[in-house]
């Protein structure tokens, strides 16, 4: 782990480029959504939060979950939660909009539109596969009840 002397961030990788700017507040990246998107984001953080400590991160254009390293972000919309999770390998499933590999080791999974409604039914397997893969140990069920990590 490196922390950048400047603004006390923590990265997996040295010398990782960032923007050294001060963290915001999570409540202004919801200002014009809908209620029940704040609810999904809330539901999907205590999911997280289950499975063990992350840092949220109120960024500029974004609100980040950092553990290791930022391993979900979204920006609320007004009627849905966009986002993504960096995974340390694809997990496939019908339910990403679009999956990108940048590294062996990082690979983006787009939440879909419709994410928000999944949060609501108690649907937590995307969070808990971005935190075991980053951090967090335990097993992880997907919603077939299927071991998708365990470690």
């Amino acid at each position: 782990m490196w922390t950048c002397p400047r603004c006390g961030r923590t990265f997996a990788a040295r010398d990782q480029t960032h923007t050294c700017a001060p963290l915001g507040d999570v409540d202004a990246h919801f200002t014009r959504s809908r209620p029940a998107v704040r609810e999904a984001y809330d539901v999907a953080l205590d999911v997280v939060r289950a499975l063990g400590p992350v840092e949220v991160l109120a960024e500029k254009s974004r609100i980040a979950w950092h553990v290791r390293m930022s391993f979900a972000a979204f920006q609320p919309r007004v009627s849905w939660l966009d986002g993504h999770l960096v995974l340390a390998r694809e997990v496939p499933s019908p339910r990403w909009r679009r999956v990108e590999t940048y590294s062996a080791r990082n690979v983006l999974h787009a939440f879909p539109q419709c994410c928000c409604q999944a949060w609501r039914r108690g649907d937590g397997s995307i969070a808990r596969v971005g935190l075991s893969e980053h951090g967090v140990h335990g097993v992880v069920r997907g919603s077939a009840g299927r071991v998708l990590v365990q470690e």
